[in-house]
């Protein structure tokens, strides 16, 4: 690629921005010419820079990556986002993917991993990794069924995983900074789109379905 791709680099952990920052400038064609360290911020930051593309982690302190995500699309629905995340693909890549990103990646991946996936993104094609491909490609074959969890929405979603790691719903309020009530009525929805009868069943299912956050 000819010219610089400005990166806006959105994660709350100051040492993992700085150390994406090393990689990528490092890089001749790449440039994070932004950071930011909440939600909040990468949506300010996007209202008033422009940019290449977003490589957004989807565990935020103030608001999920996901709902980030959402505003980002909606504020500029051609700005590519490519999500990074410490999750598996099986729990976030599908959703992320359904609401705007242009690809997934996880933390775990190799440094060479990263920059050909933000390469491909900025140059406006989708990246997807080898394990989600190969994921993809097994539920086509055996023929594609909804899971009950697809059908929650994302914050239905998270107070499940919360739920199934062992949190209280005021830790599952903290971590998602809502009431208490909120999350209550988050879990009653959940349950009932599910056909669960409590909190065990959502629990067991969570646990067998590898949904643990």
């Amino acid at each position: 690629m000819q010219n610089t791709v400005k990166i806006l680099v959105v994660d709350d952990h100051a040492i993992l921005r700085k150390g994406l920052k090393q990689i990528l400038d490092d890089t001749p064609d790449l440039r994070v010419t932004a950071e930011a360290g909440s939600g909040i911020e990468a949506i300010q930051k996007v209202q008033s820079e422009p940019f290449d593309m977003v490589l957004l982690d989807i565990s935020m302190p103030d608001k999920h990556g996901i709902d980030v995500l959402k505003q980002i699309k909606q504020i500029h629905p051609n700005l590519p986002v490519l999500m990074l995340s410490m999750h598996a693909e099986d729990q976030y890549a599908l959703r992320s993917i359904k609401t705007g990103a242009a690809g997934y990646l996880n933390k775990q991946s190799a440094p060479a991993q990263l920059v050909t996936a933000i390469r491909q993104v900025a140059s406006g094609k989708k990246y997807i990794s080898s394990e989600l491909a190969e994921q993809l490609a097994e539920g086509l074959t055996q023929g594609y069924q909804e899971l009950l969890h697809q059908k929650l929405s994302n914050r239905e979603y998270q107070t499940l995983c919360l739920m199934a790691s062992g949190k209280t719903l005021t830790e599952i309020g903290e971590a998602m900074s809502l009431s208490v009530k909120t999350v209550s009525v988050y879990r009653a929805r959940l349950l009932e789109k599910m056909n669960l009868r409590n909190n065990a069943e959502a629990i067991h299912y969570a646990i067998s379905n590898h949904l643990l956050e």
